[in-house]
């Protein structure tokens, strides 16, 4: 057997069984792939229907590898191959790890890669055709999303066999859970391979966590080896389960189940890490954050859910990123948070807050959502509700693609990546007055050293109330500062200010009553080349210029 390939491309063969074989979903065919430089992969094979089994592969490199199949059907084991790979010019997909610090995420380049995902959790099933689906990608790739994360056919909000879950292949199993159907993941592959051939990273979400106790531990041990045998070789990386520790909706022992899905996902940690042969990013999407659902040495990435609450979630999103530096020596990333258009005070400005909160409180990137979306709302039929009876709401994705919010955090992280924003840090305590960190709408600031200061305004800064003083700053330093508009994206003129002898500094007053985002940069420029500008000398009178402009307005 000598198959022909190119390096950087993939590469799919398969194995044929001679004879009719008994359950053949449930046997196991693995290939050992030696590289030219005798790096040895252990690869499981999917399952294709018949007596047909599939592998796919991507060459990091030119030259000879040799194939070994190990199966316990005889028919199937023991066959040896060739691959031979020829030197392409195509370089080979950007795979992410974690930077050497632990703190944020790493291309395969070495360059920060900063999250800013979409959740579209039933994306796989037949409720998004596909020309709505490039649609909705083309939209996130324009808009600079880097992260698309969608379930493996296990899908939240539904039972077992619900006809919302099924794509034009049917079900992604059978009844009973009695084998994987291959049809509704040849369907899957189609929107994968897109989404891939875009330029996105895929988190894909093994299943539910509810379904672990509705099929078993060896199968879902077998849904996980056929998501890892399909798209392992892609640069993906593994969600084990959305809100692994949950309870199915109408459980009448849930205390009870919650212990066995926590002791569950924990072993399936363990089957997914030995079993990946590309070791690929593993994570698992929590109810509040994944390092309190399972031992964070099993996963790379702590996301955090602060739920769906408005200005309240904002502040448990605060204090989960807060706990989470502190427990956990991974990065962490708020993932689910107030979906834009889900209950109330989620609409755009709050998607601004939410967005801002996370990042200038440690967070390595953001979750976005939209209601509408996650759900795959039809204009003519709705998702609907949930086991539980919850609606969660019925606009439609035609019309949610085009929200507001998703497009200005997207600006926001462009904006963000103009800085060294791995490397904030929260910096609460170097303003004053003193605030109120649990306050959701308070002024929020994180920097780097005494270098930079990030702040994100939410509530109005009037003249005649508030004032803000950087605090801990060299002492006369000179700064470059501006404001940044995050609803239109206009950066307003800069102004050069010095900190004074106690490494104090006044915010000058924004633009305008609305939300701003205040940068302070320390200047290399000499007090020669520039005039500073005497903010405290002429506060004062602009203070009564603001408030006659502000009495006019609303005379």
């Amino acid at each position: 057997m000598v198959i022909e390939a190119q390096s950087a491309t993939l590469v799919e063969w398969d194995y044929l069984s001679e004879k009719e074989l008994k359950e053949p979903f449930n046997i196991e065919l693995w290939v050992v792939i030696t590289s030219p430089q005798e790096q040895v992969y252990r690869v499981p094979a999917f399952y294709r229907g018949q007596n047909r089994w599939s592998v796919r592969f991507l060459p990091k490199e030119a030259g000879r590898y040799k194939l070994f199949t190990q199966c316990k059907e005889p028919s199937l084991d023991a066959i040896e191959g060739v691959l031979e790979v020829s030197q392409s010019n195509k370089s080979y997909p950007k795979v992410l790890s974690v930077a050497a610090n632990r703190d944020y995420l790493v291309d395969s380049e070495g360059e920060p890669f900063f999250w800013l995902s979409d959740t579209w959790w039933m994306a796989l099933s037949g409720r998004l055709d596909f020309k709505t689906f490039t649609k909705l990608a083309t939209k996130r790739k324009e808009q600079g999303f880097s992260v698309i994360q969608l379930v493996a056919g296990l899908f939240p909000d539904m039972d077992s066999f619900d006809t919302r879950g099924a794509n034009s292949g049917g079900f992604a199993w059978s009844d009973g859970y009695a084998s994987i159907n291959p049809a509704f993941f040849d369907e899957a592959d189609k929107k994968i391979l897109y989404l891939l051939n875009e330029g996105f990273t895929l988190c894909i979400v093994g299943s539910w966590g509810y379904y672990l106790s509705k099929m078993g531990l060896e199968r879902m041990q077998q849904h996980w080896r056929y998501i890892i045998a399909r798209w392992g070789a892609y640069p993906v990386i593994w969600c084990l389960a959305g809100e692994a520790t949950m309870p199915y909706y109408l459980s009448e022992n849930r205390a009870k189940e919650e212990q066995e899905l926590r002791k569950g996902w924990q072993e399936m940690a363990h089957y997914v890490r030995a079993i990946d042969p590309y070791n690929n990013l593993l994570t698992l999407h929590p109810m509040e954050a994944s390092s309190k659902e399972i031992d964070a040495s099993l996963i790379d990435i702590n996301l955090l859910q602060a739920s769906h609450q408005g200005y309240g979630s904002v502040s448990k999103g605060v204090t989960l990123l807060q706990e989470a530096k502190k427990s956990a020596s991974i990065p962490a990333i708020m993932d689910e948070i107030n979906y834009e258009g889900i209950l109330r005070d989620t609409g755009e400005a709050v998607q601004r807050l939410g967005f801002w909160s996370a990042l200038l409180s440690g967070s390595r990137g953001f979750g976005y959502g939209a209601n509408g979306i996650w759900q795959i709302n039809k204009e003519q039929e709705p998702y609907g509700a949930s086991p539980s009876g919850a609606n969660w709401g019925n606009t439609p994705l035609k019309r949610a693609i085009n929200f507001a919010g998703a497009a200005q955090i997207a600006k926001a992280k462009e904006f963000l990546e103009g800085f060294a924003w791995h490397n904030l840090e929260p910096m609460q305590e170097r303003i004053e007055p003193a605030l109120d960190s649990s306050d959701p709408r308070v002024a929020r600031v994180a920097g780097i050293g005494q270098e930079l200061r990030i702040a994100y305004l939410y509530t109005p800064i009037v003249p005649w109330d508030r004032e803000y003083i950087f605090t801990q700053l060299e002492a006369n330093a000179l700064y470059e500062c501006y404001f940044w508009d995050p609803q239109n994206f206009i950066t307003y003129p800069k102004q050069y200010l010095r900190a004074n002898a106690q490494g104090k500094l006044q915010m000058p007053l924004p633009p305008s009553l609305d939300d701003w985002v205040f940068i302070m940069q320390k200047s290399k420029k000499n007090l020669e080349e520039i005039e500073v500008s005497p903010l405290h000398k002429n506060y004062k009178a602009r203070l009564k210029r603001k408030v006659k402009e502000l009495l006019r307005f609303f005379r």
